[in-house]
């Protein structure tokens, strides 16, 4: 640990972007809080404070990397945990639109499957190594404190476990609560202006459950992703492999719910185009019943975008921008994030107040990171009943993916790039390289 600058933070939110930041901040505290409503298992399980942990998970390459960063040598513990190790992609049989299945091929990158709860519980036990972290569970953050001159934070209001209200100043406040209502309420209160939002309504749901992998399970993939074809259909599906040899499979649509009986699950799978993941499945044994949940929009909050933001409050992970669970962006691109804040407050350490513009500054660097899961979440306005402003550019931008789309199926080398940027490997400016977007281009003339 290096000398702490400041005596306390606050980081609200136990999850994976909660656990994470705790990691990233702590060597410039003297003592890191960390503050979660739920209970904290000593086991994988799920609980009610990430309702969304039932279902399939993805740690994308991008995303170890960064978690190593924050945990370093975390993949022995991943290993150790049940992970199964995937190569990126000659593992996965990817069903897209006009290519079932997609050329496999291997790329030199691995990728972890393991559930929410378990990827969950390796990195708290890090967490609780830390000797300057405490984890404060069933303590519900209720309200983010301003200073006398509503320009920084001072605090937190809390509810413990008995219920009897406290406050606890803070130098920082990292908001990873996954609910955008604490910062915003924060603006709200100091009288700051609002930030422009964006709101794409798509209102998908997902069901899953969890099979037994079979002995006979096919050799030639580990994991199947199924893309639905819009604006015919928004029907998604997965299997990912997870810990003890069993398979999660999920299903997700727009505008409507996958069943949550096993008959009608089974009749939705049998409805994909191709018969992989009904094949797969149909013979499996079942473990428990099938898990639900809805995410009525993807938000995106331009905090980027204001003149100035509170110092000491850092909104990180959904707080400050979600998206579609079904691509498995979201733990990555959090881990990411702190990465992001973890070099900017050790580059700004020997500033007479390293806190005064780090809000605007890690705002400002993060929004790359945003770009590749915003792409996806943009993509659902191609359903005619998704709510949300359309873009004049989104017919064109649609047809470039479609395009390059056809090119990586052709070209390994494309194919290599698009996939690191889904990888969150590359940054998505990658895709408009002017090399790259001059074969997009002239596959488009040719197409008109």
């Amino acid at each position: 640990m290096c000398n702490p600058s400041f005596k306390q933070a606050v980081v609200v939110g136990a999850g994976m972007a909660g656990l994470a930041a705790a990691k990233a901040i702590a060597p410039h505290f003297e003592k890191v809080t960390v503050f979660d409503r739920d209970s904290l298992p000593d086991a994988p399980a799920p609980r009610s404070g990430t309702p969304q942990s039932r279902h399939t998970h993805a740690l994308l390459a991008g995303g170890h990397s960064a978690l190593d960063r924050m945990f370093p040598g975390i993949e022995i513990d991943l290993m150790d945990a049940g992970a199964v190790r995937m190569r990126l992609r000659s593992d996965f049989r990817l069903e897209l639109p006009g290519f079932d299945p997609f050329p496999q091929r291997d790329f030199g990158y691995d990728q972890f499957a393991l559930s929410r709860p378990a990827l969950e519980r390796v990195c708290r036990h890090r967490v609780e190594q830390e000797p300057y972290i405490e984890i404060m569970p069933r303590a519900r953050v209720t309200e983010v404190i301003a200073s006398p001159d509503n320009r920084s934070v001072a605090g937190v209001r809390f509810e413990d476990v008995r219920g009897t209200s406290g406050t606890l100043s803070a130098d920082l406040v990292v908001d990873a609560s996954g609910r955008i209502s604490l910062t915003q309420g924060f603006l709200d209160a100091i009288g700051s202006p609002k930030p422009p939002t964006v709101e794409i309504g798509m209102d998908q749901a997902y069901s899953t459950l969890v099979f037994e992998k079979p002995k006979d399970a096919p050799t030639d993939w580990l994991a199947v992703i199924h893309a639905p074809a819009p604006p015919q259909s928004s029907r998604h599906g997965v299997i990912f492999p997870m810990e003890g040899g069993r398979w999660s499979v999920s299903l997700a649509e727009d505008h409507k719910a996958p069943p949550g009986d096993v008959d009608g699950f089974m009749e939705f799978v049998a409805s994909f185009r191709t018969p992989t993941i009904h094949n797969a499945i149909r013979g499996a044994r079942r473990i428990g019943d099938v898990a639900r949940f809805r995410m009525p929009c993807s938000v995106r909050c331009a905090y980027d975008r204001l003149d100035r933001f509170p110092r000491g409050l850092i909104p990180l992970g959904d707080s400050a921008c979600r998206f579609p669970p079904i691509f498995g962006q979201g733990m990555s691109v959090a881990a990411q994030e702190c990465c992001v804040l973890a070099g900017l407050i050790e580059s700004r350490r020997w500033r007479a107040d390293p806190l005064d513009g780090l809000a605007e500054a890690f705002l400002a660097e993060i929004q790359p990171l945003l770009e590749t899961p915003w792409s996806h979440a943009m993509a659902e306005l191609a359903h005619p009943e998704t709510r949300g402003e359309r873009p004049p550019d989104l017919e064109q931008k649609l047809k470039y993916g479609r395009a390059l789309l056809q090119l990586s199926a052709e070209d390994p080398e494309i194919d290599r790039i698009v996939s690191e940027v889904r990888a969150l490997l590359r940054p998505f400016s990658a895709l408009r390289e002017p090399k790259l977007a001059r074969r997009v281009e002239a596959l488009l003339a040719e197409t008109v």
